[in-house]
C-alpha cells in the first residue's frame, strides 16, 4: 500500500461548551506528520491560551447540573457515548495508526476499548463507591459511607495510548458526578479531536466534556487554573514531576500521576523457557516499546542464560517492521527526538560496556518514517550509577543480566527507583510471595509479560512510576470524594455529660 492517500483531517478548534470553536488569537500552531509515511498529513493545529480558562469556566458551570443528576441518568449518557464508540471505532483505529504508526491491529484494540471501559466502569468498578451502611457507628447511631464528585477534572493525554489512556480517566469521572477538560497530547491531536467529535456526537450536555489542543505551557496553565479540583495525567516520570511542582501550592487538588517504567521479567531456573521467550519478546517489542509497562530489564538465572540469549535474539531478528497498513509487529517510534534518543541510548551502552547482542538501528521499510530495529544488550556488572540501567528509553531495548540469587534479582528490580511492573516465570509459589512483598512494584505478573493490563484490575505504579493514585479498576476512586455522615434517628438523650445543664423552653 505504498500508493496510500490519506486525506488531512479538517482542524475543527478546541471543544467548549459543546461546540468545536477556533482561536481568535493563536498562541501556537504546528502539523503532525504520520510517523510511519512522512508524506502522509494528518493535521495541523493551533492553540489559544484563551481558551484554557474557557474551557475551565464552561466546566465549572456544568458541573452542578450533572452532579446533581441521578446516576441512572448519568449512566444512560455514558451508554450513548458507547454507541457512539462503537459506530466510529474503524475510523478510529486508522487515526490512531497514522498518528501513532502502531499496526492497524494494535490500533484496532485499542479503540475497541473505549466503549470497553464503559462497560466495565458501569458493570464493575461503580460497586467501589457504592454506599456502604454501618450499623452502630456509634451506639445507637447508623454510619453511612457515601461518595460525591470532586469537580473539574483536568485529564492530560499521552501519545502512546492517545484514545484508550485518557479514556481510562475520563469515564470514571464523568460517570461519578464530573466534568472534564481533556488536553492530548501535541503528538496526538487528531485523536483528540475525533474523541470530542463522539462526545458530540453521543449529546453530553454541554460543558460537560471539554477539549483543548496546546502544547506544554497549555498544560501548566490548565493544571494551575483555580476552576481545576483534580488533575488526572498519563506520561513520563519527567512531565509527571513538573505537573506536581506546578500544583504545589495548590494542594486541594487531587493528582494521579501514572508516570513512566524501566521494568523488570525476572527468568528463574525452573521457568518454562518456550512461554518466557514469547511473553518477553511481547513485553519488550510491542507497540515499538513505547508503553511505560513494556519489559526494560530481563535479569535471568545464570543456569539459563545462554539458551535464552541464542532462543530470544533468533526470534527478535524475525520481527517484522512496518508501516500500520502492513501485517508488521512493529511500527515507527513517534518523532525523530525519538529516534535520536533511542540510537544515543545504543552508544551509552556501548561506552558504559554493555556487550551487544542485537543493535538497534534506523531501518528503510518503503515508507520514510522513523523505524527502528530492535536491541538487545547483556550487562555483566550491575550499576545504580549507569545512564543506560537507570533511564527509561521508551524504545524497543532490552539489558539482560545474570544472577545466582534471587535477592540480587529483586536488588535490580528495584534500583532503577521506577516501580510500575514485574514479571516472574517460575513455578515456585514462595519465590512469587517473595516478590509480592520485596519488589517495590504496583503491579507483578507470575507467568506472564509486562505488558498489557485488565481494566477490571488497578492499575498504578510506586516511586517515579506514580504517586499512589492507580487507575483501571480503581479510578473511580480519585474521581469521588468519601464523606461520612452519622444519621441519629433518636430523640434527645436522657444522661447529659457532667457540666451541661441543658434546658429546653417550649
Amino acid at each position: 500500500m505504498k500508493n496510500l492517500i490519506l486525506k488531512p483531517m479538517e482542524y475543527k478548534g478546541d471543544y467548549i461548551d459543546g461546540e468545536f470553536v477556533k482561536p481568535k488569537r493563536s498562541d501556537g500552531s504546528w502539523a503532525i506528520e504520520s510517523p510511519a509515511d512522512l508524506k502522509d498529513h494528518v493535521i495541523a493545529v493551533e492553540s489559544s491560551y484563551d481558551h484554557v480558562g474557557m474551557a475551565c469556566s464552561a466546566a465549572k458551570a456544568a458541573y452542578r447540573t450533572w452532579a446533581h443528576m441521578p446516576l441512572n441518568e448519568r449512566k444512560e449518557y455514558l451508554l450513548k457515548l458507547k454507541a457512539a464508540f462503537q459506530a466510529r471505532s474503524d475510523e478510529m483505529a486508522e487515526l490512531i495508526a497514522r498518528e501513532v504508526g502502531k499496526p492497524m491491529w494494535e490500533a484496532k484494540t485499542e479503540a475497541a476499548a473505549l466503549a470497553n471501559k464503559i462497560d466495565i466502569t458501569l458493570e464493575h468498578s461503580l460497586r467501589l463507591i457504592a454506599d456502604e451502611h454501618v450499623a452502630n457507628a456509634l451506639p445507637g447511631i447508623e454510619g453511612v459511607i457515601r461518595y460525591k464528585p470532586r469537580g473539574v477534572m483536568a485529564v492530560v493525554g499521552p501519545f502512546n495510548f492517545p484514545a484508550h489512556l485518557p479514556n481510562g480517566h475520563i469515564i470514571p469521572a464523568l460517570v461519578s458526578g464530573n466534568t472534564v477538560v481533556f488536553k492530548p497530547s501535541d503528538k496526538t491531536p487528531a485523536v483528540g479531536q475525533l474523541m470530542a467529535e463522539i462526545v458530540h456526537q453521543a449529546g453530553l450536555p454541554k460543558g460537560v466534556f471539554n477539549l483543548i489542543q496546546g502544547q506544554s505551557e497549555a498544560s501548566r496553565r490548565l493544571v494551575q487554573h483555580d476552576d481545576v479540583d483534580g488533575v488526572l495525567f498519563t506520561g513520563s516520570y519527567e512531565v509527571g514531576l513538573k505537573i506536581k511542582k506546578d500544583t504545589l501550592d495548590h494542594y486541594w487538588k487531587i493528582l494521579a500521576l501514572e508516570m513512566g517504567g524501566k521494568n523488570s521479567t525476572v527468568i528463574w531456573s525452573d521457568a518454562d523457557m518456550k512461554k518466557a521467550v514469547y511473553e518477553t519478546l511481547v513485553g519488550a517489542y510491542m507497540t515499538t516499546g513505547q508503553r511505560c509497562s513494556c519489559t526494560s530489564k530481563v535479569i535471568i538465572h545464570r543456569s539459563l542464560r545462554d539458551q535464552f540469549i541464542e532462543t530470544f535474539h533468533d526470534n527478535a531478528k524475525k520481527i517484522a517492521v512496518g508501516h500500520w497498513s502492513t501485517n508488521s509487529f512493529m511500527g515507527p517510534l513517534i518523532s525523530k527526538d525519538s529516534v535520536e534518543k533511542y540510537l544515543r541510548f545504543q552508544e551509552i551502552a556501548k561506552r558504559e560496556g554493555a556487550e551487544c547482542i542485537m543493535r538497534g538501528k534506523q531501518l528503510d521499510v518503503g515508507y520514510e518514517g522513523y523505524y527502528v530495529t530492535p536491541s538487545i544488550h547483556t550487562v555483566d556488572r550491575f550499576n545504580r550509577e549507569s545512564v543506560y540501567q537507570k533511564n527509561e528509553i521508551f524504545g524497543p531495548n532490552i539489558a539482560i543480566y545474570t544472577v545466582d540469587e534471587i535477592d540480587e534479582a529483586l536488588n535490580i528490580v528495584n534500583a532503577s527507583g521506577f516501580g510500575l511492573v514485574m514479571a516472574l516465570f517460575t513455578k515456585d509459589r514462595a519465590l512469587y510471595d517473595k516478590a509480592f512483598l520485596d519488589a517495590k512494584v504496583g503491579l507483578l505478573n507470575w507467568n506472564r509479560t509486562t505488558n498489557g493490563s485488565s481494566s477490571r484490575l488497578p492499575f498504578g505504579g510506586m516511586g517515579k512510576s506514580g504517586n499512589d493514585r492507580p487507575s483501571g479498576h480503581f479510578a473511580i476512586q480519585y474521581c469521588t470524594i468519601p464523606v461520612a455522615s452519622l444519621e441519629d434517628p433518636t430523640a434527645l438523650p436522657i444522661k447529659f455529660p457532667p457540666g451541661l445543664p441543658y434546658e429546653f423552653k417550649d
